[in-house]
């Protein structure tokens, strides 16, 4: 959906704005649409906030569009329904697009009653003609492969646009609509379940985290991601050492580098994003190989 929405509204050598570190696959749908990604970084410090100033800073004569996921993947972050309103008047005032994929939307952690929602982009008046939100079934209902989900806007020509390139691309296999389908049905109560599994399990590694020496991360409000900063000079470098050079008992642990997510040269090179969709014991398991494999990593550098 958000390569729908990228070849409806963009032009070869437009620009797209999107809060970094962010969804990598924006910047290949950007790419294939010969388009330029800008990042607008955000850090962790501030919580991965994303500042309206450096949005409004970061627009062109050829920005076209701003992308940014509440909750977000890779930080978690969730943008506030003020959030929301202030970086969509900045959209309105430059003549732009605000889209905001939501496909993380039931995965909130602090917000409360049995059926809270990050803010919605929708739920902002006055932005009827720039608010696009995209949405699938694929994350909430831990079905990756079944790419079903939808655009939404108010905008009538956007709406023609996109058509077109929906009708272009056929169907998603027919199992996969009859799963979405099914998958729709899920009762609250179970859903509920599920994210405050997933609530206990953020809380697990946040703590496990910070109680490294030398490790911290902000903690996410939504989604089911974090990125940590570690004690190192080169995350990915790091990450291969436990994949290749160590072990704690036989086993290791597998981290993404967060360099990937960003665009800005040198970015994140001394941070992981960490997915905590494991069970508590493997979480807490996971975080003691991390402890042990950083303390080997400082020695096997000292070595080498």
């Amino acid at each position: 959906m958000s390569s729908l929405t990228i070849g409806a509204v963009c032009d070869p050598e437009d620009e797209i704005l999107v809060a970094e570190p962010y969804y990598t696959n924006y910047r290949g749908f950007a790419h294939l649409l010969g388009c330029q990604v800008v990042p607008v970084p955000t850090f962790a410090k501030e919580g991965f906030k994303v500042s309206p100033e450096r949005v409004r800073a970061a627009i062109t004569s050829k920005t076209r569009l701003l992308v940014v996921p509440s909750p977000g993947n890779p930080t978690g972050a969730v943008l506030s329904h003020q959030d929301l309103q202030e970086l969509g008047s900045i959209c309105m005032d430059a003549g732009i697009f605000f889209v905001v994929d939501e496909v993380y939307r039931e995965f909130v952690y602090e917000a409360k009653g049995p059926d809270a929602l990050a803010p919605s982009v929708l739920a902002v008046p006055g932005l009827e003609e720039v608010a696009i939100v995209v949405d699938s079934v694929s994350k909430r209902y831990s079905a990756c492969g079944a790419r079903i989900g939808c655009l939404v806007t108010r905008n009538e020509a956007l709406y023609q646009a996109c058509l077109c390139f929906a009708q272009a691309r056929l169907s998603p296999p027919t199992v996969d609509q009859f799963a979405a389908e099914a998958a729709l049905r899920t009762p609250r109560n179970e859903m509920r379940a599920n994210i405050a599994a997933y609530k206990a399990r953020r809380d697990v590694v946040v703590q496990g985290l910070n109680e490294i020496d030398g490790v911290s991360c902000p903690c996410p409000a939504g989604a089911f991601y974090l990125v940590a900063d570690l004690p190192v000079d080169d995350a990915e470098h790091f990450c291969r050492f436990l994949l290749t050079d160590f072990d704690l008992d036989g086993q290791t642990v597998m981290l993404a580098p967060a360099s990937g997510f960003y665009a800005t040269p040198g970015a994140g090179r001394n941070q992981v994003r960490v997915a905590y969709v494991l069970d508590i014991p493997a979480l807490k398991r996971s975080l003691a190989i991390l402890q042990a494999g950083l303390q080997a990593y400082a020695s096997y550098r000292i070595e080498s």
